[in-house]
Formats: structure tokens, C-alpha cells, sequence
């Protein structure tokens, strides 16, 4: 990159992240007053938790008004009793920890400026020169360490620098505008033996956090005044970083410093027990686009130059490609937090959506982990899931008055209690499906029977419970299920023309709520079945599954949203919640119901025409992934292109909207950082390269065709099977895979469908790679070879 931070009034959303999973660190990148912002997933404020009210009597009349076409009346029913009662929670906001300031002098003015991350290693680094000396600051947040690592250098003469700590700058959070945002209280900046810079404040919950720093240099002089430290005559500077939260600053503060001590002060030694964890998981899988060197090499900012010309340069879909990956290993972890949708690298005080939105975004977020193998990834998600199950199952029984787990679409830590009171939000009885399916998909690529026993088939039980009790069976003997969502979208016949307008969201029957129960009955049986557990139930869940209506056509040709007449479609708007049964479910192929198969087409296809205008980056990477699953590649990549001229910013951080009034989505006076569509357009390259389910894979199912040559190794099928493509269509016209199944061994199909379809059942031995060969032009069949 060749340009710091600018963003007026919020420039921590062009700083480049570094982060370990818990911990975060944003660099600025600015060369006379550095600010790097630190965060931690355990630290928020301003959460209000309440006893949720017991509102459940109210579901018969708000059923009644939905049948009676009362749609207006029904729709604030609940909401206005829990507002009626009291109930005035809050979900709390990520909390940013504060800012470290590196402060150094400027003689001639800066040349040569240039900034960047080692996605491999996790090093942000700011190059400069200034009156024949080169600078440089390299920066990482060690995963083996949990520290936060800098070190400040220079060639050809000295440096200076000056170093403090203070609570994150409220003119850098643009939201303090925009409501009351309390500060942290109870700061305190205190050095300590010239070596140490003790910071600590109050968070509104009562308990303290902090950091320690301590500055090393092996040359030149360190000396302090009450709250900074400084550095001179130097050619090299270590910094060393160690936060806390939710403990006595005194108590902390003295530890921290004796962790500190301990650590052996060397910049590369520190490094590399966190680069090989980091780098061995960012390696796993390698994609080759077949670009020239010198395309990897032009900065961000001519990417995006080039891509508003029309169509994303092919090495910067290979980049953002890179640091989706990158962004989920830097913000997940076991044992910690999943991520949310700024990360870990939050700089509001009133983060702007800053929480675990279940209605999609989380789980686009995940979408890349397993077919990624960052299977390790997905656990901080079931975790964090499985430690709210008494609140969902409160949920529940006081929303609806139904047995199992009722999941909000907005969660932070620590409760899963329903705090958003807006009918959208309390109508959408799905997350906990979706999530389920995340579980279920967990087994499928891993083979773990243990967690599917003691982990995904009972998630998947209380699901299913909560839809016994929650479904009713209408005059058809199909299923109703009243009140519903789509979300967050309002059918056409209520829709006010305004986009993100929420004119009325409550219904009935929206097709979603069936996908999604149809797809955990089918989990539950098809899990209990295979290790024997749940026997006395399996009947009444196959019972279930011959009450759930099936999908609808309408007159357009395309799938309905809503299975109910009261309900018509409207094609303006960001979700493709009714598409669930083709992606991210497996339900339809082309192969097992194509006229269904072309109705989800024409669906989406709508989407894309009709309500370009309504769409968002996430919503545009969701769709790539559809066309993925369509088999449409070209369409694929371009609703990448879409994304690269409407919602990057020069960090490639992406955004909710576009916020410059250029007619590729909804228009919003502020768009948002979201890092829900980084992580999405991962997983949509995966699904150009390789689709699978259990016992099948298609090798480039979705290859656009522009991308001539490449490479994708070290992908992960559905049956824990790695898959490696390497391919030529222009001088060898050939397709290589390479496959290898993990720890047993199985049958699979494998399909070939660039050019004559290519189609063979193999044989896969354990732990051992077969090689497949076809000429995509050629009548013979696949060269089968084992390595």
C-alpha cells in the first residue's frame, strides 16, 4: 500500500490488522505519531442484561391476526409487550482497549512510504525514508505467546522515538456522534524503572484493563517522565505488549511485568514459534490464478484503480482471497470468542452492527473454515453456541412457549438472551437451524463421531424440538408456521420502496424456516441412524418431514419466498434467504430436480438485475457463492467485480455499502465495516474450485472463463478428503486432481465438467494420493495413477 490511514474521523478502518485470535492490533501506519490500536475479544461495554419477560401468551392472537390478513397488528404485538413490561436490554458493544502511540521525529519529510502485512507471518510493517535513513516498524500479535510484538529500526543514522499508551481516541470513533458512548473512567499512564508503561482504566461493569509495554533497545539511551517513554541515539527498538481484562489493575500490572521479564527480548526469536503456528495454518491451502509476479506486486490502490474499470484484476481476487484466510485465523481461536463482524479490530465506542449476527453473517464469516481445513476455526463458534443453551432454551419457553432452543439473530457475550426488541429480530425463529447446520457440517468433513454423539446430534435434537412444538399442521396437513421472517426482507405486497426500510417483515410460511427444518430432520435421522442413538425418536422426526410443504414456483419462475398467498415476493432486497435449500444447503442440484434447480436460478437472477440496487458486500459475496453453486462461474466472479468497485477500501477491509452514491447497492450516509464479505469471497473461490458432498466431489464445477491456468492445493471435501487441482485449459487442455482421504478408506464419485463431462467412480485408500488426469476436449476416459 502506498497510503496510511486517512478516513476522516475513523482511521482505524484503514489500518492494517495483526491478531492471535483474542487479541487485536491495528496499524495506522502513520510515520510521525503512529497509532496502534488494541483490542480483546473479552472486553465490552455498556451490556444490559434484564430477566426476559414471559410474553408467550401473546402468540395465539398475534397467529390469529396473521390469518386474518392483519398483518400491521400482528406485527409489533410482541415487541410492544416486552417494551410494555419494561424490558429494555442492550447487547453491549465491543469496548476498543486502547491506543499505543509511537511518536518519532520528522527532519526532511517522508519518501518512499509504503505499508503492507506478511499474511504468512502476521507482520504488519511501515517503511519510510526521511534525510538518508531508512526506517522501518514491523509489528505481530504472537499466537504462542499472547503478546503484541514491535520493533522499530533504521539504516543509515539513528532513530528517536517516544512511547506512551492512552484510552482509544474518541475523535477516531465516528459513532460517539451518534448517542451517548460512556468513556472508560480511572485512566492511568505510569512508567515504571525506565523500562515499563503501566496503562489502566475502568470499564463500566467495574472492572478494571489495561497493558503493559516494555521498551528495549540494545544501543542508545531510554529514559521517562511521568507517563512516556523515550528512546535516542538508537538504530533498533523492541516493544513488548501484554494486555489484560476484568482484573485489578494493581494485582495485573506487577504479573505482567514478571511475564514480561521473563520473554527473551529478540524481535526474530519471538517470532518464530508464532509464525509457524500462523504460518502452518495460513499454508494449508495455496491458490495460483497464474498471474505475473509483477501483478502481485502493484499496491492496493492500483488494484482498485484497475478494478473500477470494470473487472478486478485476477491478482487482487488472489489477494482478498489470501486475507479472508488471513482475518479468520487472526481473529478466532480455540477456546475463545467466534468472530463478529468487525473481528477483532473494532475502533467504535457504539460499534456500528459490532455483534454475532446469525441471520447470515456469522455464518458467511465460517463459510471458508472447513473446506479451508481451519477445522480447529470453527470450534470457538459451537463453544460459544453451546455455553448460552440455558438462555435459548429461556428464549424459548417465554417467546413462544416451546420446548428446545430459540436463537436471537443478535448475540454478543455473555448472554443469548433476546435483547433486540424489533419484530424482525424476534419473528425469525431460524438461527439455531442454521447454526446446526455448521455442526452437522463439522462431522461431515472431519469424520468425528465423538462430536457428532456429544455434541452436533444434541444441537440438532433441541432445534428440532422447538419446531415440534412451534409448527402447527394446517388443513393440508402441511406445516404453518406463523409468525415468520424472511430475513430481513418485507414481501412485495408491504414493500415501501426504500431498500433497507423495514416496512413489514412479520408473515407466514417463509420458505426458509421449511429448508431449514427440513435439512435438521434429515440430520437428526440420518446421524442417529449411523451411531445408534435416539432409536425411540427417529420415527417421529421422519413423521415431522412429511409435514413440511414443499417449495413453491412462482409466476416469474422463480422460488417463492413466502409458501403462503398472503405473501408476494419482492426482489428488492439483500437476503437470498429462500435460495437456503441449493446454498449454503445441499438439498437441490441440477442432477436431483432441475426445474427446481432453474427456479432458484431465475431467483437469484432477480436478485442481481431487479435489486442491484438494494444489495450489499456481503450480499453480493453471498450471491457469488449461489452462482458458484449454479455452476455459473463467470457470474460468480462477477459479483466479486461488484464487490471490488463498490464496498473495498484500500486496506481491502470490506464494507457494508458503498458509501460514494455510485447505484451498486443500498445508499447509507455511513457504510459500515463489515468483515463478513472478506471472508465470504474465501469461501466463494472454494466453491468455483470444488463442490462436494458426502461420497461426491465436482472438480471446478464453477471455474470462470477467464482463469485459463492454476492451481488450488490442499482443499477439504466432505468426508475428510484433501484436494489439490492444477489445470491448463489453453496449451494441455487438462484437468490434474490430486486426492488423498484422511485416516480411512472410501468410495467416491468424482466429476469433471469442464468441456466432455468426465464422470468415474474411485477407490480412495487410506492416507494415500490418487492422481486423476482428463482432457477436458478428449474422448478417454480419467488417467487414474496412485502416488
Amino acid at each position: 500500500m502506498k497510503y496510511p490511514s486517512s478516513w476522516w474521523g475513523a482511521k482505524w478502518r484503514e489500518a492494517l490488522p495483526s491478531g492471535n485470535g483474542p487479541m487485536g492490533a491495528a496499524v495506522y501506519g502513520a510515520v510521525h505519531e503512529e497509532t496502534v490500536m488494541l483490542t480483546h475479544e473479552d472486553l465490552w461495554h455498556m451490556v444490559v442484561t434484564q430477566e426476559l419477560p414471559d410474553v408467550c401468551s401473546m402468540l395465539p392472537e398475534v397467529r390469529r391476526l396473521l390469518s386474518d390478513r392483519m398483518v400491521h397488528a400482528a406485527d409489533h404485538m410482541i415487541a410492544d409487550e416486552l417494551t410494555r413490561r419494561g424490558y429494555d436490554p442492550d447487547i453491549g458493544y465491543p469496548l476498543p482497549l486502547g491506543d499505543f502511540k509511537v511518536k518519532m521525529p520528522v527532519s526532511r519529510g517522508f519518501r518512499n512510504y509504503s505499508r503492507g502485512i506478511d499474511m504468512e507471518t502476521g507482520e504488519v510493517f511501515v517503511d519510510w525514508h526521511d534525510n538518508g535513513v531508512d526506517y522501518q516498524r514491523k509489528l505481530f500479535v504472537s499466537r504462542a505467546d499472547d503478546i503484541v510484538v514491535m520493533e522499530i529500526s533504521s539504516q543509515g543514522g539513528d532513530l528517536g522515538a517516544e512511547f506512551s499508551f492512552d484510552i482509544h481516541n474518541p475523535h477516531d470513533a465516528r459513532t460517539l456522534n451518534h448517542g451517548d458512548s460512556p468513556l472508560p473512567q480511572a485512566i492511568e499512564k505510569i512508567t515504571n524503572e525506565n523500562r515499563f508503561i503501566r496503562y489502566a482504566a475502568l470499564n463500566d461493569d467495574g472492572n478494571d484493563f489495561g497493558a503493559v509495554a516494555r521498551i528495549v533497545t540494545p544501543t542508545g539511551m531510554v529514559e521517562s517522565d511521568a507517563e512516556h517513554i523515550h528512546v535516542s541515539d538508537a538504530d533498533k527498538a523492541l516493544v513488548v505488549i501484554k494486555l489484560f481484562t476484568h482484573e485489578d489493575r494493581q494485582a495485573a500490572w506487577p504479573r505482567l511485568e514478571e511475564e514480561l521479564d521473563s520473554l527473551c527480548l529478540d524481535y526474530q526469536t519471538l517470532l518464530a514459534p508464532h509464525a509457524e503456528l500462523h504460518g502452518e495454518m495460513f499454508r494449508r491451502v495455496k491458490l495460483d490464478l497464474n498471474t505475473a509476479e509483477a501483478e502481485h506486486e502493484v499496491c492496493n490502490e492500483q488494484m482498485l484503480l484497475d478494478a473500477y474499470q470494470g473487472e478486478a484484476p485476477t491478482a487482487m481476487v488472489e489477494k482478498m482471497w489470501s486475507y479472508g484466510r488471513y482475518l479468520l485465523i487472526s481473529s478466532s481461536r480455540e477456546g475463545g470468542h467466534p468472530c463478529h463482524l468487525y473481528g477483532n479490530w473494532c475502533g467504535e465506542y457504539r460499534g456500528y452492527w459490532a455483534f454475532n449476527m446469525a441471520n447470515e453473517n456469522l455464518q458467511m464469516i465460517y463459510w471458508q473454515a472447513l473446506s479451508g481445513g481451519l477445522w480447529e476455526i470453527m470450534l470457538p463458534v459451537f463453544d460459544y453456541f453451546d455455553g448460552m443453551m440455558d438462555d435459548f432454551h429461556e428464549n424459548a419457553r417465554k417467546l413462544y412457549g416451546c420446548r428446545g432452543i430459540y436463537i436471537p439473530a443478535v448475540t454478543t457475550p455473555p448472554s443469548g438472551l433476546l435483547k433486540t426488541i424489533r419484530p424482525h429480530i424476534i419473528h425469525w425463529t431460524g438461527a439455531a437451524a442454521w447454526i446446526a447446520h455448521h455442526y452437522f457440517d463439522y462431522f461431515l468433513y472431519t469424520g468425528d463421531r465423538d462430536f457428532l454423539r456429544e455434541r452436533a446430534l444434541p444441537f440438532l435434537r433441541e432445534t428440532a424440538l422447538f419446531y415440534e412444538d412451534f409448527f402447527t399442521i394446517g388443513e393440508n396437513g402441511y406445516y404453518i408456521s406463523s409468525p415468520s421472517n424472511s430475513p430481513e426482507n418485507t414481501p412485495g405486497n408491504y414493500y415501501d420502496g426504500k431498500g433497507m426500510g423495514a416496512a413489514m417483515e412479520t408473515t407466514m410460511n417463509a420458505t426458509m424456516d421449511f429448508a431449514l427444518a427440513k435439512e435438521v430432520l434429515k440430520h437428526l435421522i440420518d446421524g442417529s441412524k449411523l451411531i445408534d442413538v435416539y432409536p425411540e425418536e427417529i420415527a417421529k422426526w421422519e413423521k415431522m418431514t412429511t409435514h413440511i410443504p414443499p417449495y413453491e414456483i412462482n409466476e416469474d419462475g422463480a422460488v417463492k419466498e413466502w409458501m403462503h398467498p398472503y405473501f408476494k415476493d419482492n426482489y428488492h432486497h439483500r437476503h437470498q434467504s429462500h435460495i437456503y435449500p441449493l446454498f449454503p444447503g445441499r438439498e437441490v442440484t441440477r442432477s436431483s430436480d432441475p426445474k427446481l434447480f432453474e427456479a432458484f436460478e431465475t431467483a437469484i437472477d432477480k436478485r442481481h438485475v431487479i435489486g442491484l440496487g438494494e444489495q450489499t458486500g456481503w450480499s453480493l459475496v453471498h450471491m457469488g457463492n449461489v452462482y458458484a453453486r449454479l455452476l455459473d462461474g463467470d457470474q460468480a466472479l462477477e459479483c466479486l467485480d461488484l464487490l471490488a468497485r463498490s464496498c473495498v477500501k484500500n486496506n481491502f477491509y470490506t464494507t457494508h455499502n458503498d458509501w460514494r452514491s455510485m447505484g451498486i447497492g443500498v445508499e447509507m450516509e455511513w457504510a459500515p465495516f463489515q468483515i463478513d464479505a472478506n471472508m465470504g469471497l474465501s469461501a466463494t473461490i472454494h466453491q468455483m474450485m470444488m463442490n462436494s458432498r458426502t461420497g461426491h466431489i465436482s472438480i471446478l464445477p464453477a471455474l470462470p472463463s477467464k482463469w485459463r491456468k492454476g492451481s488450488i492445493k490442499g482443499l477439504m471435501a466432505r468426508g475428510k478428503i484433501s484436494v489439490s487441482i492444477c489445470w491448463d485449459l489453453d496449451d494441455k487442455g487438462t484437468i490434474e486432481a490430486e486426492l488423498c482421504s484422511l485416516d480411512k478408506a472410501q468410495e467416491i464419485s468424482v466429476l469433471f465438467t469442464i468441456g466432455r463431462e468426465h464422470r468415474m467412480n474411485l477407490q480412495l485408500e487410506a492416507d494415500t494420493i490418487k492422481k486423476l488426469c482428463v482432457n477436458v476436449n478428449a474422448e478417454e476416459k480419467i488417467i487414474v495413477e496412485t502416488v
